[in-house]
């Protein structure tokens, strides 16, 4: 055992798996090593690359090309998912089972030479993480938010296009300058890059439960694409088969058990496998919260605006008008409390900063030469800037200062995220775009445009930035060449940027489906954040506001709790769960709830096996609903159904 180890965090143990020696007995150093900074990379180039990156593929075109098809095809769940709930789930680990799982299948039928080396599979996964995670966001938040607000107004999808491609070249470019200070040499643990990384280890051990993660992802997929057929699409096949449908029968569920009072309140049911498997992934805590949220927004809230005639509405679309203000101040609060509390990582993120420039503590020329070089970075952000300046100038009429400013702002603001990614695994995308439309409201009021897009340029790079780093963390402990899986990322970007703009063009035709079809949450935030930092909190009325300070003050309550008594912090609600459940069905949070817990008895009766299956039938479930959702859409369209 080495001695820069870190003795207090062992090492995975070693895999031994067939194949190259290069793919055999290694270790996984989640402890890190030790030492100054030139001491730790020389250990990492000695103990983890030598022998492995130098020796093995990496970038190839079947690498690229199989992740580039499968994040193309996994941002459509991202897509749907993010236009139902607000949520977004990373695809990594997902592609990788996809990946090993298919090029298994072809070399075992004679149509691939050679098996996919584990380094391939990593290049793999980054370029579909790129495709799949990285680029759809900003359609779900503020163009969405812009097509509500701008109903009169479409986007045309060349912008679209342009947008969401420079925001990934942005975010991606902009991580050079952050890894080598925060994987290399601060070692900072971005745990789903640690995830992933192990994923791979188990797939290419060859074992049992390798074998069991990939069957149980396939038979959760099928099993969620046949139920999602059956809830929604036989009416493709012929519209007599309306009454079998499983809306259909749903239907008459709620009405037997809660009558059209509730559900002219929105407290029904739905059923939605997509959502069991993402409250699995979220956990009991955040779901719960959820279930709480939902149920005192919908079963207490607006029942009490119904009966004393504050509003007549009775669908969802007309209500959420009214609860969202409260989940909104909730969400933001709590956001940027969390982000302030986070105030020592804001400051090594920030002293770090001309660390990253210096040449002080330069490394050996061999570890030098395997890093993005710098001229990336300024290239990327030259071109970015450019290219955001022209875009927003031409079509919101944003003064070219302001881009600038939206960009400079952006990357500060995307150190910190990318910080806090790595140490808690969460990339507080809404706090970083609720500073900046805080920023612009103040330097251009009244823009509503203006504010939605300034933010979306910040928001947008973060996720691109924390992504690669989670994926060059994985790439970090499998000994891969950073560089080579910098191009695979970026690689990603062209197949993201295609598939979730025309896929968004065809399940978002028109503003009227926000609201209606889709919830839209997130959309639905950024567009009351924008009005009342261009109308003022007097135009909202009472009721609104009383709910904007209410929840504001239960935002900041919260977190407060939580740090104050972090023995009994699994019991306090999140508050960002709670408020997100004031912008969606109550059903929806149900359902998060109703697979929170069947996760945690899952974990708790039989841990081992859970341990194994419950990340892949989770993520089959969310590929294959997701999928069939978009196919039956897709279908109907055609067809006329």
């Amino acid at each position: 055992m080495s001695e820069a180890r870190n003795e207090a965090d062992e090492p995975v143990d070693a895999v031994t798996a067939a194949g190259p020696a290069a793919e055999r007995d290694f270790e996984l150093y989640v402890g890190g090593f030790q030492g100054t900074p030139e001491e730790i990379e020389r250990q990492w180039f000695e103990k983890v690359y030598q022998g492995r990156g130098d020796s093995m593929l990496q970038l190839t075109w079947r690498a690229v090309l199989m992740g580039s098809l499968l994040g193309g095809v996994l941002s459509l769940t991202n897509l749907y998912i993010g236009l139902k709930a607000g949520w977004g789930f990373g695809v990594a680990i997902t592609a990788c089972i996809l990946s090993y799982a298919i090029w298994s299948g072809l070399y075992k039928l004679g149509l691939a030479r050679t098996p996919m080396t584990i380094l391939e599979n990593n290049c793999m996964q980054s370029t579909a993480s790129s495709a799949g995670y990285s680029t759809g966001s900003t359609l779900i938040s503020a163009f969405a938010a812009y097509m509500m607000l701008n109903p009169d107004a479409p986007l045309p999808t060349w912008l679209m296009l342009a947008w969401v491609f420079f925001l990934a070249v942005m975010g991606v470019t902009m991580a050079i300058p952050m890894k080598r200070q925060m994987i290399n040499v601060e070692q900072l643990r971005f745990p789903s890059g640690i995830g992933a990384a192990a994923t791979l280890r188990a797939l290419h051990s060859k074992s049992a439960a390798a074998t069991g993660a990939v069957r149980g992802l396939g038979i959760a997929g099928l099993l969620a694409a046949a139920s999602q057929f059956w809830k929604d699409g036989l009416t493709v096949i012929s519209a007599s088969l309306e009454p079998f449908c499983l809306d259909t029968w749903v239907t008459r569920f709620n009405e037997t058990a809660f009558g059209k009072t509730w559900m002219g309140r929105t407290v029904l049911f739905d059923w939605d496998p997509i959502f069991l498997a993402a409250g699995a992934l979220t956990g009991l805590r955040a779901s719960a919260s959820m279930f709480l949220g939902g149920t005192l927004c919908w079963a207490v809230f607006v029942p009490i605006l119904q009966y004393c005639q504050v509003t007549t509405a009775t669908d969802y679309a007309g209500l959420v008008g009214w609860t969202l203000w409260g989940g909104v101040a909730c969400m933001v609060t709590s956001g940027l409390l969390t982000f302030a509390l986070q105030w020592q990582s804001v400051l090594r993120a920030f002293a770090s900063l001309g660390r990253v420039f210096r040449k002080e503590g330069h490394a050996a020329s061999e570890v030098e030469a395997l890093e993005a070089p710098m001229s990336w970075f300024f290239a990327g952000q030259l071109v970015s800037l450019l290219a955001f300046a022209w875009l927003a100038q031409a079509t919101f009429g944003m003064p070219y200062w302001q881009t600038a400013v939206a960009v400079f702002l952006t990357f500060f603001l995307a150190l910190v995220a990318c910080r806090v990614t790595g140490e808690t695994d969460t990339t507080p995308i809404g706090a970083m775009g609720k500073v900046t439309q805080l920023i612009f409201g103040a330097i251009s009021p009244g823009q509503m445009n203006i504010n939605l897009m300034s933010a979306n340029i910040t928001a947008g790079a973060a996720i691109s930035s924390a992504d690669l780093l989670t994926d060059l963390k994985s790439g970090y402990l499998l000994g891969a060449n950073p560089r080579k899986q910098f191009l695979a990322q970026f690689a990603g970007i062209f197949t993201g940027t295609l598939a979730t703009v025309f896929c968004f063009r065809m399940l978002v035709p028109s503003p009227a489906v926000l609201g209606d079809k889709f919830a839209a949450p997130s959309a639905q935030t950024w567009k009351a954040v924008a009005q009342v930092l261009s109308e003022g909190l007097a135009a909202l009325g009472p009721v609104k506001t009383w709910s904007i300070a209410v929840g504001a003050l239960v935002g900041l309550l919260l977190p407060l709790l939580a740090k104050w008594f972090p023995k009994y912090e699994k019991w306090i609600p999140s508050a960002a769960a709670l408020g997100l459940a004031w912008t969606f069905q109550w059903f929806t949070a149900l359902l998060f709830f109703l697979g929170a817990l069947a996760g945690y008895a899952f974990e708790k009766t039989a841990p081992r096996k859970a341990e194994q299956l419950l990340f892949p039938v989770a993520s089959g479930i969310t590929a294959g609903g997701s999928l069939m959702a978009v196919f039956d859409i897709f279908l109907k369209q055609v067809f006329g159904g």
